[in-house]
């Protein structure tokens, strides 16, 4: 990148959650809209669609002593991205874990995905994220100020 490239990203997320008995089955989308710009190649100066992230967190219902709940199961690399500078071609496929206290103000979680099927001339992908969050609800006012820093490296 030189000194005038830049990369937005604003990630559109969602989780739901179903119920098994004593086991909860959590579900998380990341859709990414991305812009970037002031790239030296023009190929990489585009707006659109990323790659979607999918997981799916299978959790015992019940927290454990000190409030903790927490999950493990599959994450997804679907190929989504509407150019070819946007994401990369490539399915991917790993586990993932999560960790959240019961008064949910702290959580993070572990996404590493390996692509396992794409274009050919693409480089294989070993995608590791790692997020974390704080959150303060207020009861009163239903109201949620948060702190979050997400870092992916390849």
């Amino acid at each position: 990148m030189n000194d005038g490239a830049s990369v937005d990203r604003l990630n559109i997320q969602r989780s739901f959650l179903f119920d098994f008995g004593r086991l909860e089955l959590i579900t998380r989308t990341i859709v990414p809209l991305i812009d970037q710009q002031g790239f030296p190649s023009n190929a990489m100066n585009e707006s659109g669609l990323g790659d979607v992230v999918a997981s799916q967190f299978f959790s015992p219902k019940a927290p454990t002593a000190n409030g903790w709940i927490w999950g493990a199961g599959p994450v997804e690399l679907l190929p989504t991205a509407s150019d070819e500078a946007l994401g990369a071609e490539k399915w991917g496929l790993g586990p993932t874990a999560v960790a959240l206290n019961r008064s949910d103000r702290g959580r993070s979680a572990v996404l590493p995905i390996t692509s396992v099927r794409g274009r050919r001339r693409r480089p294989g992908r070993h995608q590791r994220d790692l997020c974390a969050a704080l959150r303060q609800l207020r009861h009163e006012t239903k109201t949620t100020f948060g702190v979050m820093s997400e870092s992916t490296y390849d």
